[in-house]
């Protein structure tokens, strides 16, 4: 189309001014400048020939962006040969159709054929109205319009509507009889009368043949009720426990990374050292206030502890108390919640059966859950009575063996000096006395001259762990006492352990004849059986809590103290000091009472004052395992660490004449 160049520097048409009005100069130049259009530098000066010449602008459906004179190299040919130019056109569809025009030869042909086909029908008619009706002249045959003519219609959708048609049926008539009679109102009366009695006389008959079956109806209606609605409650909860935990697993995503995955690399550079991460915070907000005085794996799931919340300061003990089993599947809240009368000190999970649960109260008592029946329906035992309980603190409970008549059974011990064996029968508990913590003292003479022979107060206590019969029990004193359960008037060795309160003790997972003490003292002591000294003594600088032996190792224990920190040792790498020394809590604000090993994953829990229970990860050097020579072949891993042990101690067995074993004290510098 042709186009015309303008030139862009002319003025705009102004308005005229009305004759006789007077005008300002000023603001006429004004009003002038802002009608002027502007006109840049650079603008081109066009001659009047330039402005009129005119610019073709041409349209076409050649497509200029295509490659051309394209070639390619053909093997057959040994030479470059040119390809063809593709084309402009782009099919998007392409459908074959049936329709046909009436004017091509294909549909002459099929005209054609319809007629053969007509005159072959009329061929079957009879011979005798042939003989009469002549044929006509020939003419040609008039075009037959086509249905497929443009104007194509599918043939299965011309259904044929199906005449209707009339179904006669004779049947039998129904009998009939003519009644006729007066209707009264006092014959609607006896009417009635008599529909009434009959009604009575049959539910006194069925009273009589089956007495109180309708409220057994009723209750086994009301007992199925309840049962479903139980079941649909069970089967609900349960859904809902999965959805939380998918929720919170999503929530604490990374945390649940770093536990699966995640190896401190820095342990590559430090030989002797190693690290805790932090991972999942466990709280109950109705726990808060409360200490952490216990926790317990389960035996059968080993992602599930329990931990139980009262108080150490008896000064100020709270009304109540709660044990609360968590996972680390859900760290947002307990799968299971009991709520206690007085302070819970203890609890244990049975080996056997993982549902059932004793726990020990401030208060002397000892109650017995089954998580299988819940926790709302209360405890399955509970100690009842004066003589039937502690008369002071249960501080430990342990599971037993089952003894002979196949009874399931479990020992505590209290600050009364007193340990008891508490049998679960068929509907109470059943008390027996193992034996009094009577001290190794000279009896008290009392102002009547009468003597009194002191009793220790037992704190903890822990059984051998292949001998049954066998057990420790700590004392408020700092003795050790090693009982058995057939004898409840002698001790079989009495250990002068601790200058303060044994708080716990634990057999070495590996050799039966060690185990680990710890004492408000600050110290850790390594015990061998029947050897009056200690093999080691470790001084933490902090009142001790808890002390562990690691389950993977024969050599690595830990322990945690009041200022808030976490020791690791491994008597393998360092008889002198602790491998892993960190604050987990602020020393000023809070205190680590207890401290529990996973039996199967890299982690520990450690739980305050204030009602918190911590997952720390353990760095790879602090989970070394022996690890077999090339030439030793196949070996128990458990017998690796038992003669790793062995040699560490025969070290310290072996002392010269005379000495005795020195305090090998590792006083951390608080910091």
């Amino acid at each position: 189309m042709p186009l015309k160049r303008r030139n862009t520097n002319r003025i705009s048409s102004m308005q005229k001014i009305g004759k006789g009005e007077p005008v300002d100069n000023d603001e006429f130049d004004t009003w002038m400048k802002s009608k002027q259009l502007l006109k840049p530098d650079d603008q081109l000066d066009l001659t009047e020939a330039e402005l009129g010449e005119e610019i073709p602008k041409l349209l076409s459906t050649e497509n200029r962006h295509l490659p051309r004179n394209l070639v390619v190299y053909d093997f057959r040919e040994g030479a470059f040969l040119p390809v063809p130019p593709p084309e402009n056109t782009i099919t998007l569809l392409e459908f074959e159709g049936t329709s046909i025009h009436k004017d091509t030869d294909e549909a002459k042909e099929q005209i054609s054929r319809k007629g053969t086909d007509d005159e072959a029908e009329g061929e079957g008619e009879g011979q005798e109205q042939e003989e009469e009706v002549q044929p006509p002249p020939e003419e040609e045959a008039p075009k037959k319009k086509l249905t497929n003519q443009f104007n194509f219609c599918e043939r299965a959708a011309l259904t044929i509507a199906n005449p209707s048609r009339s179904v006669d049926t004779q049947t039998i008539p129904p009998p009939r009889s003519s009644y006729g009679a007066s209707v009264l109102q006092w014959v609607i009366y006896d009417s009635y009368i008599e529909d009434y009695a009959q009604q009575q006389r049959e539910k006194e008959r069925e009273k009589e043949k089956k007495p109180g079956l309708q409220r057994r109806d009723e209750k086994s209606r009301k007992d199925e009720k309840a049962k479903q609605a139980e079941e649909f409650n069970k089967r609900y909860l349960q859904a809902c426990q999965i959805i939380e935990r998918m929720v919170n697993q999503n929530i604490y995503d990374e945390i649940a990374q770093d536990y699966r995955y995640w190896e401190d690399p820095s342990d590559e550079f430090r030989e002797e050292e190693g690290t805790l991460l932090p991972l999942w915070k466990f709280s109950y907000e109705r726990t808060k206030k409360m200490c952490v005085t216990d926790l317990c794996f389960n035996t059968l799931y080993y992602d599930l502890f329990a931990v139980c919340f009262g108080t150490l300061d008896f000064m100020k003990q709270n009304a109540e108390g709660a044990v609360c089993l968590f996972t680390i599947k859900n760290p947002s809240f307990p799968d299971y919640r009991i709520a206690t009368e007085s302070g819970a000190m203890c609890c244990d999970i049975h080996p056997k059966y993982p549902y059932l649960i004793a726990i020990g109260l401030y208060d002397g008592n000892v109650i017995v859950y089954n998580l299988q029946v819940g926790t709302k329906e209360g405890p399955v035992y509970i100690s009842h009575g004066v003589n039937g309980k502690h008369a002071e603190c249960v501080w430990e409970i342990k599971w037993g063996p089952d003894m002979q008549d196949g009874e399931i059974n479990f020992f505590s011990v209290s600050a009364d000096g007193k340990v008891f064996n508490w049998v679960l029968m068929q509907n109470k508990l059943a008390i027996t006395t193992i034996i009094t913590l009577f001290l190794e003292l000279d009896q008290v003479s009392g102002p009547d001259g009468s003597t009194l022979r002191l009793k220790g107060s037992g704190t903890c206590m822990v059984f051998h762990p292949h001998n049954q019969e066998i057990f420790l029990v700590g004392t408020e004193e700092g003795y050790i006492f090693k009982c058995s359960t057939a004898y409840s008037s002698k001790y079989l060795m009495t250990y002068h352990a601790h200058y303060l309160p044994v708080h716990r003790m634990d057999y070495n997972k590996f050799n039966s004849n060690i185990f680990a003490s710890c004492s408000g003292d600050w110290r850790v002591k390594i015990w061998e059986d029947m050897r009056p000294e200690p093999l080691f003594i470790f001084d933490l600088g902090s009142s001790v809590g808890d002390v562990k032996w690691a389950p993977y190792s024969s050599t690595v224990f830990a322990a945690v103290t009041t200022e808030g920190k976490v020791f690791v040792f491994d008597l393998n790498v360092n008889k002198y000091k602790a491998i892993c020394t960190q604050a987990i809590v602020s020393k000023r604000k809070n205190k680590l009472t207890r401290l529990a090993f996973n039996q199967k994953l890299p982690f520990i829990i450690v739980g305050d004052d204030k009602g918190t229970t911590i997952t720390l990860k353990l760095s790879p050097n602090l989970r070394i395992k022996t690890k077999m020579g090339k030439k030793a072949g196949v070996v128990d891993p458990q017998l690796l660490e038992s003669q790793k042990l062995d040699r560490l101690l025969s070290l310290v067995r072996e002392l010269p004449e005379g000495e005795t074993v020195k305090e090998t004290v590792s006083t951390v510098a608080s910091n």
